[in-house]
C-alpha cells in the first residue's frame, strides 16, 4: 500500500482555473513534474515565481544567504490579522531581535524543563480516548492534544481552562475561514494595500488576540508581583534582548503567543493525525513502537529510548510535512540554474514536492521508517528534509517537537491500537496538510494479555 497522495493537476491550465485550485487545495493546484524537477517557473501577469527543488539552491536560500531572501509578504499578509508583527512575518533586524529574546526559552535545558507539562497533557489525551472509542475522526483528537501541550508549556494551564478553551474554539473558527487565500496571495502591492479580508477572518482573529492580551497581561502582573510560573511565556517575558536590554512589549508577546499556538499547535496536531494514520496502514511498526513505548516514564531521559517512535514520526513529517510551502522572495536579481531571476520575485521552496523528490528519495512516496539509517536516507536527511525549515530560520520550536510527536505516539500507541476504515484521506493544504473530510481510523484497547 502507498500511503494517501493528492492527484496533481493537468500540466497547462489557464491562470484562472489555477487561482481556483489554488484556492481549494495547493497542492493539487500543482502539476506532477514538480516532483522530478530541480526548478520550475511559473509567469502570471501579477509575478514571477520559481519553485526550487535542486538542494543547493534550497540551501542558498535558507543556509547561505538567508538575509537576501527574506520571507515574503504574498502568504504573510493573509495572516497578519492574527498573528500581527510576529517572529514568523518578520524580516532583518526585527526578527533578529525577536528571535534573541525567543530563542533561550527553546534551548535544549529547557525541554527538561516543559517535560512534565507535556507528558501530563499526553496522560490527558490517553484519558479522553478511552472513553470515546470506535470509529472516529482523530484530527480533532491530534488538535485538542497539541493544543493543551502549548498551554500547559506557555502558561501552566490545561486546556480545559475557561479562556484556553475559547482559545482553542476561535482558533478553528478562524482556520475555516482560510485567511491566507486573499488577494494578497496573488497581486503584489505595498504593506498598506487593502486585503479584502472576510468578515469572519477579522472578527477571529480579533477574539483570539484579545483573549491572548488577557492571558499576557495577567501573567505580567504576575512576573511583577514575583509569583509567576517558571513556564516558557514567563521565561520569554522575563528575557532581555542581549543587545539591547529591551524586553517584549505586551503588544509584542500577544504578537509571540499568536505564532506560538499557531505553529505549535496546528503544525503538531498535522503530523500526529498522519502518523497515526501510517501506523494504521502499517500495523507491524504500530506493534513496535507499542513494544518500545513500554519504557516511557514521567522521567524525561526516558524519552531517549523512543527511538522507533522518532523514526516514525520522522518518516511522518517526511511524508506530510505540516508546511507544505514556504515563500521567500529575492531582494536582487538572481540566476538560478541559468534563469535569471529579477528582483522582487518569489521563490517557493517546497518540503512536500522536496520530501518526495522521484531524484533524490529511495522509494519516495512509500513509508519507511529504516531509511534514516541508509545512505540515501542520511543524505537526504542532510540536504532535502526540511519539515522545520533551516538556516537561521529554522523552527524555535523543532526540538521541543521531536520530543511531543513521539511521546504522544508511545502514549498512545501503549493502550490503544488503530486500525483502517472504508475511508482514505485526501490530503489538502491551506495553513496545513490536513485531510479533506477528516483521517478516519478504528481505535480499540490494545490487548496486552
Amino acid at each position: 500500500m502507498i500511503p494517501p497522495k493528492p492527484p496533481s493537476r493537468p500540466e497547462k491550465v489557464s491562470l484562472w482555473r489555477y487561482l481556483k485550485l489554488f484556492r481549494q487545495d495547493i497542492l493539487s493546484a500543482q502539476p506532477a513534474k514538480l516532483y522530478r524537477a530541480w526548478m520550475a517557473e511559473f509567469k502570471t501577469p501579477f509575478f514571477r515565481s520559481y519553485l526550487a527543488n535542486d538542494p543547493e539552491l534550497v540551501k542558498r536560500v535558507l543556509k547561505d544567504r538567508p538575509d537576501d531572501f527574506p520571507k515574503s509578504d504574498r502568504i504573510g499578509a493573509g495572516l497578519r490579522p492574527l498573528l500581527g508583527n510576529s517572529v514568523f512575518l518578520t524580516n532583518g533586524e526585527t526578527w533578529k531581535r525577536q528571535r534573541r529574546i525567543i530563542d533561550p526559552a527553546f534551548e535544549g535545558g529547557r525541554l527538561r524543563d516543559t517535560y512534565a507539562a507535556m507528558y501530563a497533557a499526553g496522560e490527558a489525551a490517553v484519558e479522553r480516548m478511552a472513553s470515546n472509542l470506535g470509529v472516529q475522526d482523530i484530527e480533532p483528537e491530534t488538535s485538542h492534544a497539541a493544543a493543551d501541550v502549548i498551554f500547559r508549556t506557555l502558561f501552566s494551564i490545561p486546556i480545559e481552562d475557561e479562556t484556553a478553551s475559547a482559545v482553542f474554539e476561535k482558533f478553528r473558527d478562524h482556520q475555516r475561514t482560510q485567511p491566507i487565500l486573499n488577494l494578497a496571495a496573488f497581486i503584489p502591492g505595498p504593506r498598506w494595500m487593502p486585503r479584502f479580508f472576510s468578515r469572519a477572518t477579522k472578527d477571529t482573529a480579533a477574539d483570539i488576540r484579545r483573549l491572548i492580551t488577557e492571558m499576557t497581561e495577567t501573567r505580567m502582573a504576575e512576573i511583577k508581583a514575583g509569583t509567576a510560573p517558571d513556564d516558557l511565556a514567563t521565561k520569554i517575558m522575563t528575557t532581555a534582548d542581549p543587545e539591547t536590554g529591551e524586553k517584549f512589549s505586551t503588544d509584542e508577546m500577544v504578537d509571540q503567543v499568536a505564532i506560538f499556538f499557531l505553529a505549535g499547535h496546528e503544525t503538531s496536531a498535522s503530523a500526529l493525525a498522519w502518523a497515526f494514520y501510517l501506523l494504521a496502514m502499517y500495523p507491524e511498526w504500530q506493534d513496535k513502537l507499542a513494544a518500545e513505548a513500554e519504557a516511557v516514564s514521567a522521567d524525561f531521559a526516558s524519552v531517549s529510548k523512543l527511538r522507533l517512535g522518532r523514526d516514525v514520526f520522522r518518516e511522518a513529517l517526511r511524508l506530510y510535512p505540516p508546511v507544505p510551502m514556504m515563500v521567500r522572495e529575492t531582494k536582487c536579481p538572481e540566476e538560478m540554474r541559468n534563469r535569471k531571476a529579477p528582483k522582487g520575485a518569489q521563490v517557493v521552496l517546497s518540503p512536500w514536492h522536496l520530501h518526495r523528490h522521484e531524484r533524490l528519495w529511495d522509494n519516495p512516496d512509500g513509508f519507511d521508517p529504516t531509511r534514516w539509517a541508509t545512505a540515501n536516507g542520511k543524505e537526504c536527511q542532510r540536504n532535502a528534509y526540511i519539515p522545520f525549515s533551516a538556516g537561521p530560520r529554522v523552527c524555535t520550536g523543532a526540538g521541543f517537537a521531536m520530543v511531543e510527536g513521539p511521546l504522544f505516539l508511545a502514549l498512545l500507541l501503549r493502550r490503544f491500537k488503530f486500525e483502517l476504515t472504508d475511508k482514505v484521506p485526501v490530503p489538502v493544504a491551506h495553513l496545513t496538510v490536513r485531510a479533506k473530510d477528516g483521517i478516519w481510523l478504528k481505535i480499540s484497547e490494545r490487548d496486552t494479555a
